[in-house]
């Protein structure tokens, strides 16, 4: 089977339901972590995920974690756990896939805050990463360019995999940078919902074209 691409909605969060957009980086709901684990049975395509990649707020890690114990490898879990697998799937904790607006349900924490709740590897992000500014700004060409630097960033992943057993990537974002992110503003997944994708290419650069 070719290359595919999961493209998988974060799963419900605490602003999602209070509607209380002043709270910096809200966690899941109880619903929410519920939402994200029924993803470990409803899933079809865990045993050829190779890498997963997800932006850095909270409920989208969260949602990470939750959904594919039996997928990602058991160094991004407790050791006590139990979850987490031997060589199992990479993380990749990506910036560009944050939210779009600078309300601050939609701003990220201090690698500081996200280093002491979850036991991921975050030396690669930026201690300014949350700043809406530059390519982060919420303005509109910002996130098409920003959208753009994604896509071109999963084709290089996708072509890195060409030759492996696994070759699927999960993608693990935000209802409204999804809209750029795969260039069709109907798109509207439930919670912990996903759509599937190949990489495509046209006069513009890389595309996702919907399976």
């Amino acid at each position: 089977m070719a290359a595919q691409v999961r493209i998988v909605r974060h799963a419900e969060s605490v602003h999602n339901v209070s509607k209380d957009y002043t709270q910096r980086d809200p966690s899941l709901t109880p619903l929410g972590l519920q939402q994200a684990a029924q993803l470990i049975h409803d899933f079809p395509y865990s045993s050829r995920v190779a890498v997963i990649i997800t932006s850095p707020l909270q409920r989208a890690i969260e949602t990470v974690l939750a959904a594919f114990p039996h997928v990602l490898d058991k160094r991004y879990y407790d050791p006590h756990s139990g979850q987490g697998i031997e060589n199992g799937s990479l993380l990749i904790i990506d910036p560009e896939l944050q939210e779009r607006s600078a309300f601050p349900c939609d701003t990220g924490s201090s690698r500081k805050v996200l280093e002491a709740a979850f036991g991921v590897d975050f030396s690669d992000l930026a201690e300014d990463w949350y700043i809406k500014e530059g390519l982060y700004s919420p303005d509109d060409d910002a996130v098409k360019e920003r959208a753009k630097c994604v896509r071109s960033r999963v084709a290089e992943v996708v072509d890195n995999l060409k030759d492996m057993e696994k070759r699927q990537v999960v993608i693990v974002t935000h209802g409204v940078f999804m809209k750029y992110l795969v260039e069709d503003p109907e798109i509207d997944l439930p919670k912990a919902g996903w759509k599937s994708y190949t990489v495509g290419k046209n006069s513009s650069g890389i595309i996702l074209l919907p399976v």
